[in-house]
């Protein structure tokens, strides 16, 4: 693997030594063998090239879990493009930012999220092209039958690995959620290092279950860059059902089973859990924060191992495992990968005393470029970074976590930045101020609550106006699980609201000592 220069690469190697094996599966029964991947993706490069994309053109792509994600997302890398993965059930609102801020010259969509993404574009000067998948089209577009209707032809190797191969929307540092350059380098080099963990979290003779989304950086370079490494299968999953979910795992003989912490809570009650698990040789957790009460309940009643690990859009996303651990520790998110390093440092950005916490900083091949479109926030000239995370180190090197610096909140994996939330609250009549902060959450280890100021208004009246209007402009994740509406807000002298009170009073509400 040490010559590979893209992710892409990956399959043409399985394609070669495996062709005839599985290597995708859907829920629904289609399937392709590597051979028939690769030709796909391939197709799909040759496609792009006719249409117009050259190298480094912006290619977005909202689409399930399903096969032509797949396909895209590799004929995109192979034909040198960059791909931009973005949830597919985003309001038109985001897709139509995600589009203007990546500048987009195609959107590869499906029948699911063609009318939001139609809705998106209507408002810009020059739209970038349709490519819908199995969806009446409407002038102008094109179908996916269309995009792959041409034999693949050879595509010239890549010579620089670090040209930008995806852009992945995350929060960033600061207000609305931001696009993290991932070059083909960072997201080969985390695929690597992950595949030099011992014991290996994947085997070629694995199926492996692939219910995150693939647009979220866990589900893209984890799961789906894994099966690639590994020549492993891949059952894809568009929608997470707990029942059909568990039970395709037996039907499937799923044996690895990467999931979000969430999936634990929907499972822990199964009267059949363990008869449905018993393919399972491994449960991976990642992406938010896992109850250690939970694991343990869940490994004393199946036996399956959890291990978790700690991650970021930014890291391509692994820096540690408990698979890393010397010895796995209650309550740690493990110890560095291969060719991950970590250090902590305090607020004068000295080496905290004994186990004192720190900013987590990390270091590694895996890294982004920065921000898009200029690289701002990238790491630093000697190659460290600074998640804005919280945590500190043991003797051994296990990680903890304690806090966020960021005011980031967690919902299923999925990262959500209050002020994107707050400044669409605020576009409601009778709202005068908004503060957003996260809420732990048994289901979604976090959740989003909204203390709303609304002088001299109907409490029920605003907070009914405050939760349609946010069914309409945020993702269904995005959206306040509780809406608070309030006389004042806490402030600083300065007159700063005091978020750190507003958790207070969530903290004591969640001890029962609020009524």
């Amino acid at each position: 693997m040490s010559g590979m220069r893209d992710v892409a690469e990956l399959v043409s190697e399985a394609a070669a030594d495996h062709p005839d094996r599985l290597a995708l599966v859907e829920a629904g029964g289609r399937s392709l063998t590597w051979a028939q991947l690769d030709d796909e993706v391939g197709r799909i490069a040759t496609g792009l090239g006719a249409a117009g994309i050259v190298g480094g053109h912006r290619v977005l792509i909202a689409v399930g879990n399903r096969i032509e994600f797949v396909t895209t997302y590799l004929g995109v890398l192979r034909a040198q493009a960059v791909a931009v993965p973005v949830n597919p059930r985003s309001t038109p609102g985001e897709l139509g930012r995600m589009v203007e801020d990546s500048g987009a010259r195609m959107v590869v969509t499906d029948a699911d999220t063609v009318v939001a993404v139609r809705e998106a574009l209507e408002s810009q000067e020059a739209p970038p092209r349709i490519v819908a998948i199995g969806a009446t089209l409407r002038p102008g577009e094109r179908s996916y039958d269309q995009l792959r209707a041409m034999p693949a032809r050879p595509v010239p190797p890549l010579q620089d690995p670090e040209k930008l191969a995806a852009l992945l929307y995350t929060s960033g540092t600061s207000g609305l959620p931001r696009a993290a350059m991932l070059t083909h380098r960072a997201l080969l080099a985390n695929i690597e290092q992950v595949a030099r963990v011992e014991p290996p979290m994947m085997h070629g003779d694995d199926v492996v279950l692939g219910v995150l989304p693939l647009f979220h950086v866990y589900g893209l370079n984890a799961v789906l860059g894994g099966v690639l490494r590994h020549r492993a299968k891949l059952v894809l999953v568009d929608r997470f059902d707990p029942q059909e979910t568990l039970s395709l795992i037996d039907d499937e003989a799923c044996s690895v089973i990467p999931i979000a912490p969430p999936v634990f809570a929907y499972w822990q009650d199964e009267e059949h859990l363990e008869e449905h698990l018993g393919p399972v040789r491994l449960m991976l957790s990642g992406s938010a924060p896992l109850s250690t009460q939970l694991v343990e309940r869940f490994t004393e009643r199946t036996g399956i191992p959890v291990h978790q690990g700690y991650g970021l859009t930014e890291a391509s996303p692994v820096v540690t495992s408990t698979l890393c651990s010397v010895v796995p520790q209650v309550g740690s998110v493990g110890a560095a990968l291969p060719g991950v390093e970590i250090r902590l440092v305090d607020e004068s950005g000295r080496t905290p005393e004994g186990v004192d916490p720190g900013e987590i900083q990390i270091r590694g091949d895996n890294l982004f470029s920065g921000y898009w479109p200029d690289g701002a926030g990238g790491p630093d000239d000697e190659g460290w970074w600074s998640t804005g995370d919280v945590g500190f180190l043991d003797p051994s090197g296990d990680l903890f976590l304690v806090d966020r610096l960021k005011e980031l909140v967690i919902v299923s994996g999925f990262n959500v930045y209050p002020v994107e939330v707050e400044d669409v609250i605020e576009e409601v009549d009778g709202v005068a101020e908004v503060a957003v902060i996260g809420v732990d959450d048994p289901l979604t280890g976090e959740a989003v609550v909204a203390y709303v100021r609304a002088p001299g208004a109907d409490p029920d009246a605003i907070a009914d106006a405050v939760r349609r209007h946010c069914d309409v402009r945020l993702a269904r994740f995005k959206q306040p699980s509780r809406i608070e509406v309030v006389d004042e807000l806490p402030k600083t002298v300065t007159g700063k609201v005091q978020k750190g009170r507003l958790r207070g009073i969530e903290r004591r509400r969640t001890l029962g000592l609020l009524e």
